[in-house]
């Protein structure tokens, strides 16, 4: 049997790659940094995980051992020079390691750019990794695509949330860019077919939907097929790609972090230039899916509640990663903790059912004005705010986004921890428990812990630490409320 390797599994096309292979009969290993991510997938049970780093040889080369195929789907999103590095030094780790290992063949999704402008850093680190791996030794297939339409892809929910919070814009110029989408159906159809190229080939493939489109008419065309009345679109040339990222960012729910490198690929018109993946690969269908039916499989899957990956399930850009302190006497530095308990007239059970439905929709809990203002702050500065919300209305996984947080840990019916990824001099946790005390009665315990960065990190724990009482303390109360008033109304 063919064994493949698939990096970025936790990510929005990887989470989505791997069942698909699985169908296809391969046997599938993943590269994760984070494993506990994949827990509540599925098919984590029918795949096999290594930990560690993609740029750690020592982790490829466990990764890489007997693999026939090897998926790149590592992307960095953000700009500047580290940016580049990062995927400049990680491709070239990669591509060694396969040539080492004796893999047979390395598939790459990149992103689709003209030959003769000069391109913004997203675009160009995209053609340099394509261009390392190509050079690796290893028989490669580079596939270029543009905007990916799916159920929680970064590029659809911007679509999306300005065709819908915006009947009248002011936009830039480049909505009458020419741009050929692709339905996120049709890009897995091309990765799991590329597993099967002859050894001869090693090249780049164009991809693409049947569709040649303007941004602007793929958002009157997205306001037809959501039934929304014709968007009213006034084009000016002021907004540069930098301005513009930061509208998008304020908009939608993606952040600007995100946001600028889609709207440095949209500066360029982006349509494929060949069909010659159709002579390894045979399409799904003549053409592939066209724009229409690609929006209405995706807002099918929203309305649905079965959006199964998500631009948000990677970790925002700047956004901090490192995991807990697990000593209370951490001694790495200074650990700021407000800690509250309570009893509650409720069963664990119903407190545990409010506490995992938290945020999103439903919000906080506590002082409404004060987290809105909080979040518009965090979007302002380039983090994720609010927006982000949930991808279930109910059940929260590891790895889950919840507006500005992060699922860290969950231990279902008893612990709840978040990991904030907005923009801070430091690094935020808050925890969220339900138990029993020595009487029987239902605990509910609540910790925020914050971890400085210097003297920034300090002087914003003593601005905050006068408005606790508020946030933290009416957060509490107003949980074990919701959580009363559902035993009531059992």
């Amino acid at each position: 049997m063919t064994r493949i390797l698939v990096t970025g599994a936790t990510g929005y096309i990887g989470g989505r790659l791997v069942p698909e292979l699985l169908a296809a009969g391969y046997d599938v290993r993943v590269l994760a940094r984070h494993p506990q991510r994949l827990d509540a997938r599925p098919w984590r049970s029918r795949i096999e995980v290594v930990e560690g780093d993609a740029s750690d040889p020592a982790v490829l080369a466990r990764a890489l051992a007997s693999v026939d195929v090897a998926y790149y789907l590592i992307h960095s999103m953000g700009s500047g020079r580290q940016f580049e590095v990062r995927d400049r030094r990680t491709a070239l780790a990669f591509g060694t390691a396969c040539r080492e290992s004796g893999a047979g063949r390395i598939v790459y999704l990149g992103g689709l750019y003209p030959e003769d402008e000069e391109l913004s850093p997203h675009l160009g680190s995209r053609r340099e990794v394509g261009e390392i791996l190509l050079a690796s030794g290893v028989p490669t297939t580079v596939l270029r695509a543009a905007v990916i339409i799916g159920s929680g892809s970064a590029s659809f929910e911007m679509l999306r949330y300005l065709t819908e919070r915006l009947p009248v814009m002011v936009t830039p110029r480049w909505l009458d860019t020419r741009i050929q989408p692709i339905a996120v159906r049709d890009v897995l159809h091309q990765l799991v077919g590329s597993a099967r190229m002859p050894p001869e080939v090693n090249r780049a493939f164009d991809i693409g939907g049947p569709d040649v489109l303007t941004y602007r008419a793929m958002m009157q065309r997205y306001a037809a097929v959501a039934g929304l009345r014709p968007r009213r679109i006034l084009t000016v040339p002021l907004l540069t790609p930098g301005l513009s990222s930061h509208w998008v960012g304020l908009v939608t729910p993606v952040p600007s972090g995100i946001a600028r490198p889609l709207v440095d690929s949209l500066v360029h018109e982006v349509v494929r230039k060949d069909h010659d993946i159709d002579r390894y690969v045979e399409p799904r269908s003549a053409g592939g899916i066209g724009f229409e039916r690609a929006v209405e499989l995706a807002l099918q899957k929203v309305h649905d509640l079965d959006v199964s990956t998500s631009w948000a399930s990677a970790s925002t850009p700047g956004a901090p990663s490192d995991p807990l302190p697990s000593d209370p006497d951490w001694a790495g530095g200074s650990l700021y903790v407000d800690e509250r308990d309570c009893t509650v007239d409720a069963s664990p059970e119903r407190l545990w059912t409010v506490i995992e439905g938290i945020g999103g929709r439903r919000g906080w809990y506590s002082w409404r004005l004060g987290w809105w203002t909080r979040g518009l702050l965090d979007r302002v500065v380039g983090g994720p705010g609010l927006r982000r919300g949930r991808l279930h209305p109910d059940s929260l996984s590891v790895g889950d986004p919840l507006d500005w947080w992060r699922v860290e840990a969950l231990e279902r019916g008893r612990l709840l921890r978040l990991r904030a990824e907005m923009r801070l001099p430091g690094q935020a946790w808050l925890e969220l428990s339900a138990g029993t005390d020595g009487h029987g009665r239902t605990l509910f315990r609540q910790r925020a812990l914050f971890r400085p960065r210097g003297l920034p990190g300090e002087l914003y724990w003593a601005a905050i630490r006068p408005f606790h009482d508020v946030v933290f303390g009416g957060m509490q109360r107003n949980i074990a409320h919701a959580a009363e008033r559902t035993e009531e109304n059992r």
